[in-house]
């Protein structure tokens, strides 16, 4: 979720301890401060993540840009530095479309993509910030050897539209119109994960699940998984006692749902029927799968 702030210290400690207690998996937010920054305050707020969950599955984070500004050797001291399980290389180009010092130019990021599937100590998840990921793509990413693709779709945090507050403060017109203009593109969730499980075997579905029913009807839609980022925010600066709380209650969540649907394993409920309505089924009646 963060890091990169001395702020965000008690807050990652907060969710890593609930990670390890409750068994779930926990990723941080872009780790490029950490590596490019010299500040102990700062790391800090990366490496207190494994101090707090010596055996949590933990996953790092760094932009597809950066990939192809760092060589190998760097991007593996972002695994060291929280002797992450896995690297999410995010995906944010229209949030920095809509940055006035955002970096515009995506030119061979699916190349570095592919570099580091093959060389990187670790497994990658590609993900997306918010926007989704199409099928078409997705079909690229599994070309080039990602792990995973977490669809982080439409329908959660538009960081377009945090840009466009960012943009006004920095007097920055051209970016805040833009902000404000593409506040509400992108794929849907729903839509971005049925794309996706048609070219990928191995799916999270983010971007506005807030439930452990939101999980339940990602799973049922293909997805192995569910990432949530809101939902934890304010329990995280009660403590991890509060977070602990919140996942259990996700847990409970989807447990009945997979109960009141007979499914006793997750490829159960992988397998169970759905139904789209409205403005989801329009949307994927009018994608060629």
């Amino acid at each position: 979720m963060t890091g990169g702030h001395e702020n965000t210290i008690e807050i990652n400690r907060a969710l890593a301890r609930a990670a390890s207690e409750t068994g779930i998996a926990m990723g941080l937010g872009s780790q490029r401060a950490g590596l490019e920054l010299d500040d102990e305050r700062v790391l800090e707020s990366y490496t207190v993540v494994r101090d707090a969950a010596p055996d949590a599955f933990i996953y790092g984070n760094l932009g597809a840009a950066q990939l192809r500004e760092y060589d190998i050797e760097t991007v593996e001291r972002a695994v060291e530095m929280i002797e992450a399980d896995t690297l999410a290389v995010h995906l944010n180009f229209l949030q920095e479309a809509a940055q006035p010092e955002g970096d515009v130019d995506g030119r061979d990021c699916l190349a570095a993509i592919e570099h580091v599937c093959e060389c990187l100590s670790v497994p990658i998840i590609v993900k997306e910030t918010g926007n989704g990921i199409s099928g078409e793509t997705a079909q690229k990413l599994t070309a080039a050897g990602v792990d995973a693709i977490d669809v982080a779709g439409k329908g959660g945090t538009t960081w377009s539209g945090i840009e466009a507050y960012r943009a006004a403060a920095a007097n920055a017109p051209r970016q805040q119109r833009i902000g404000t203009l593409f506040r509400e593109w992108g794929i849907p969730t729903a839509a971005s994960t049925i794309e996706c499980v048609a070219e990928h075997e191995c799916v999270i579905a983010s971007g506005g699940v807030r439930t452990g029913l939101d999980v339940a009807k990602a799973i049922a839609l293909g997805a192995l998984a569910g990432g949530l980022a809101k939902p934890f925010l304010k329990p995280a600066t009660e403590g991890p006692e509060a977070v602990i709380e919140r996942v259990e209650d996700l847990i409970a969540e989807l447990q009945t749902a997979m109960f009141i649907t007979g499914s006793g394993t997750i490829e159960d409920l992988q397998q169970t029927e759905y139904v789209l309505q409205g403005k989801t089924r329009e949307y994927v009646d009018q994608r060629p799968l």
